[in-house]
């Protein structure tokens, strides 16, 4: 199979375009969540009320033509009321399957560190597995299936932290942050007199979706490229100011969604660039720091900057 073709390029730039009309000024975060759309790799979004986390990963759906639901958490909320539960129906004499909000090709979980570690954990199957099992039966997810799931950083009230394991199952982490003054005044020109997902159209489908995840896989990265890959995940292993460094599946992370972004900046081939660019948000979660050197005013992003400094760049590459 050949990497992607001239109408894969122009699907992906349309879709980028509509993201960026709807959400003004994010060029880079947007390019990240379309990165983790063509790897098929999971989303936290960690940042404040009103950022337009929500209206994004909408417009997102909106674009594909996807399915889209969205849970709500709280303490109350139950596996069950992710996965779906079995109903005993008097009439037919049987058990039958209503499958809850997960099944669906894109799932928003609004603030999911208010959701109990118990209801946390019902959502690690299917972002590993992309299937899920209630009563003993398994069920598969819609392809493509991906999980966005947001967290407010300053509210720690009713809270409960991300386990590591579930966190090393989000391919990238970002954050929107606030809009600069010249974002923000097109923002309300731009909004007198229709809501920005109003503007937002279909570009594709799901079926095409997967075509292109599947063509992403076949763009090319050159062994010294990975090679460097591999090298930038090792150092954070070895460095002497990270408790747990990057695992495995990071740097599986890191490979798949190299070749999605070289995909988006239309190339069929990876460069050490594309790596340099998604390491603060494909590592930055999965990185842990001694006590003392965050004492130290040591932090994730200085320690990642430290390692992209050190790490040798392959000059010459074979396309």
């Amino acid at each position: 199979m050949e990497a992607l073709s001239t109408e894969h390029y122009n699907v992906i730039r349309s879709i980028r375009e509509h993201l960026q009309a709807c959400i003004l000024g994010k060029t880079d975060e947007i390019d990240m969540m379309l990165t983790a759309l063509l790897a098929g790799g999971h989303v936290l979004l960690e940042d404040v009320p009103g950022t337009g986390k929500t209206v994004l990963v909408k417009a997102l759906a909106r674009t594909i033509q996807g399915q889209f639901r969205r849970i709500q958490c709280n303490p109350d909320l139950l596996p069950t009321d992710i996965t779906g539960v079995s109903i005993y129906h008097p009439k037919q004499e049987a058990f039958i399957f209503r499958p809850g909000p997960v099944m669906t090709n894109i799932l928003l979980a609004d603030e999911i560190n208010r959701a109990t570690t118990k209801t946390q954990s019902a959502l690690l199957e299917s972002m590993e597995e992309r299937s899920m099992t209630v009563d003993g039966e398994s069920y598969e997810l819609p392809v493509p299936f991906l999980l966005f799931a947001t967290q407010n950083p300053i509210d720690f009230e009713g809270t409960y932290s991300l386990p590591e394991a579930q966190l090393d199952r989000f391919m990238i982490k970002l954050g929107l942050g606030y809009p600069d003054a010249a974002s923000e005044l097109r923002m309300l020109q731009s909004q007198q007199s229709v809501h920005p997902l109003e503007g937002v159209e279909a570009v594709t489908g799901t079926q095409q979706i997967r075509e292109i995840q599947e063509r992403v896989k076949q763009v090319h990265m050159d062994e010294a490229v990975a090679d460097y890959l591999v090298n930038i995940i090792r150092s954070t292993r070895d460095h002497a100011s990270v408790l747990l460094g990057a695992s495995p599946r990071a740097t599986i992370a890191l490979f798949q969604a190299a070749k999605a972004y070289a995909a988006i900046k239309e190339r069929n081939y990876v460069i050490p660039d594309d790596i340099k660019s998604l390491v603060p948000y494909v590592l930055g979660h999965r990185i842990l720091l001694h006590t003392e050197a965050r004492i130290n005013g040591a932090t994730v992003d200085s320690v990642l900057k430290g390692i992209l400094e050190q790490v040798r760049v392959p000059v010459r590459l074979e396309r």
